[in-house]
This record gives C-alpha cells, structure tokens and sequence, in this order.
C-alpha cells in the first residue's frame, strides 16, 4: 500500500478489524511515520444479464429487490429474510466466479426462494415473473401448490 502522504511503497498493518462489509486497517509508513486507515472489501465479478428481449445489461441487485418488495407487500416476510435471498442469489453466481446469466435463471432462483419464505408471496412474483394472462395460470400454479403440500 502506497503512503498518501509521502508515496512511499512500504507501509505496515497496525491495526486490523471488520467494519461493516469492509476490513479497516491502520496502516504507518515505514518512511515519514504517519498514519492512514484503509478500507478492504472483497470485489465480487461483474456480473452480466440476458434478457427475454436479448439485451444484455449488468445485474442491478436494487432491481430485484423492488420487484420482490411487491411480492412480499403485506406478508409476513421480513426485510432481513427479502435480502438474505437476494444475498444468497449473488453470492451463487460470485462462488461459481459465473459472470453471465439469464433473467430466467435468476427468476427461478428467487421462486425457489419465494416457495420457502412465502407460497403467496411466490404466487404473486410468479405472475408478473411468468407473464400470467388468464385465470387458468392462477389455477395452474396454486393446484400444483396444493399438490406438493399434500
């Protein structure tokens, strides 16, 4: 790590502790003797999102959680159980080092999450997600539902 103040290349770690998603360190410069505090965080892949129309964008995490904020509205899901899910979802990808997906795979993904936290909640994003156009989708999907309880 470089000295901000006398761009020396050799500094030393005082101190070492979590803050937050960081790591802070105090670092002294081996040089001029003065003190500056860094931060570490662990950088994840880009990762990159094809989507049903063919474009490509990067993944945008507030995105998906707005459209599971509308799924979860007036449900017994917490938020801290809403962004675990979304937590478990990027760390999937950042772990296989996958920097390409699909809309359809990350919307399968939150389903399978949905269906543990909350089945009408999982209806719901199903839905909008699989793009229902008549009752009989409803129908479909909460009788399949029933069938898996059963």
């Amino acid at each position: 790590m470089k000295c901000p103040f006398c761009g020396y290349a050799d500094t030393k770690v005082i101190d070492s502790r979590p803050s937050d998603a960081k790591k802070r360190r105090r670092r002294e410069c081996s040089r001029c003797g003065k003190r500056f505090t860094t931060y570490e965080v662990v950088e994840k892949p880009l990762l990159m999102v094809y989507k049903k129309d063919l474009s490509f964008e990067p993944f945008d995490r507030v995105k998906l959680i707005k459209g599971l904020q509308n799924a979860i509205k007036k449900r017994p899901v917490s938020v801290d159980d809403m962004n675990a899910l979304v937590d478990n979802i990027e760390n999937t990808f950042a772990n296989k080092m996958q920097t390409e997906t699909t809309t359809a795979e990350i919307g399968d993904m939150v389903l399978a999450g949905l269906k543990k936290l909350d089945l009408v909640a999982y209806v719901r994003f199903a839905s909008v997600y699989k793009d229902f156009t008549d009752v009989e989708s409803f129908i479909q999907i909460i009788s399949e539902l029933s069938d898996e309880k059963e």
